[in-house]
């Protein structure tokens, strides 16, 4: 790990991923999730104010990177939140079948080198009354902002931890087994390549 990936882009995403308007798109969703959660992706810990702790019992946090999930420790030592933080990707989630009620997916999948198969482990996980609470930026639907997320892409992902400007999350979520309850689209304040927001919730298709 470099000095760019191990001291610097750390800050930079934790400073990125809470700016105004991105913070009141997780207000939106993670305040949903009850009974034992599972955050794929936990990052820096920034979603960790927002869940309610008369509704949540525990929290697992899953994120592979370190340097991020440290700085999740410190946010999670100031709250009254029951949570563990696994240091594995989205791929290996070390829980059985069924066992959470809720998982969290905020700003994630345009980072997991294989969500397909996090999308499958995240359905094996989740029981069959539970509901995954999802917001993400992704693939724009004018077709101008989407020729300019496909030419900026191969650079973006270098420069910004692996980040995808041009995933298509509702396709990515229903090809991974969910079925889409709800969702809600808008182009955030901002850079319109990386502002594109969609958010809802799902259920696992039986």
């Amino acid at each position: 790990m470099g000095i760019y990936a191990k001291y610097i882009l750390p800050k930079l995403i934790d400073r990125a991923c809470s700016i105004g308007p991105i913070m009141r798109q997780r207000a939106k969703v993670v305040p949903l999730a009850s009974g034992e959660v599972l955050e794929i992706g936990i990052g820096s810990g920034l979603n960790l104010s927002f869940y309610d702790p008369k509704r949540v019992r525990k929290v697992w946090g899953l994120d592979p990177n370190p340097e991020v999930t440290r700085i999740a420790r410190e946010r999670a030592r100031a709250l009254d939140l029951d949570t563990e933080i696994i240091g594995l990707p989205g791929e290996e989630i070390p829980l059985g079948d069924h066992s959470v009620d809720s998982i969290v997916i905020t700003y994630t999948l345009c980072t997991i080198p294989d969500p397909a198969a996090a999308l499958v482990q995240m359905r094996r996980v989740l029981r069959q009354d539970g509901k995954l609470f999802f917001c993400e930026h992704g693939a724009a639907p004018d077709p101008s902002v989407r020729r300019w997320q496909d030419r900026v892409d191969p650079i973006w992902r270098r420069i910004a931890g692996g980040c995808h400007l041009n995933r298509d999350v509702p396709r990515l979520l229903e090809a991974g087994g969910f079925r889409i309850d709800q969702i809600e689209t808008m182009y955030l304040p901002g850079w319109r390549p990386a502002s594109f927001n969609s958010w809802g919730t799902a259920t696992a298709r039986g």
